[in-house]
């Protein structure tokens, strides 16, 4: 069973999209992982992220995709990296990651409603 939270809690919690500007392989990561690089415009600007998604995506082919991301959790210390925003995901019945994107693309740093 899931845990419910207030409305008010999750306006707390700031979703942002951003496109993805550089990916790079991240080879220090104790699992296979890309580093990121997502603008989310001028209001947040670019932001680095660390996401597990070798499985389903190349490095190359995630520059210009927009990703969703949770932007207002404090930075974390990944090896050597810091991640700055939380690229957000599904898990698929393997337990790889598949990127939550817009349908159609919106305004980078356009916030989830």
């Amino acid at each position: 069973m899931t845990q419910q939270i207030g409305f008010d809690h999750f306006l707390k919690v700031d979703i942002r999209v951003g496109t993805v500007i550089e990916a790079v392989e991240f080879p220090e990561a104790r699992k296979p992982a890309y580093k990121l690089k997502i603008d989310f415009g001028e209001e947040i600007g670019i932001k680095r992220s660390s996401a597990q998604i070798t499985v389903h995506y190349q490095a190359e082919e995630l520059v210009g995709r927009q990703v969703a991301a949770v932007v207002n959790f404090p930075p974390r210390q990944i090896g050597p990296f810091m991640s700055e925003v939380l690229t957000l995901g599904f898990p698929d019945s393997n337990g790889d990651i598949v990127l939550i994107e817009p349908e159609r693309a919106v305004p980078n740093g356009s916030r989830m409603f």
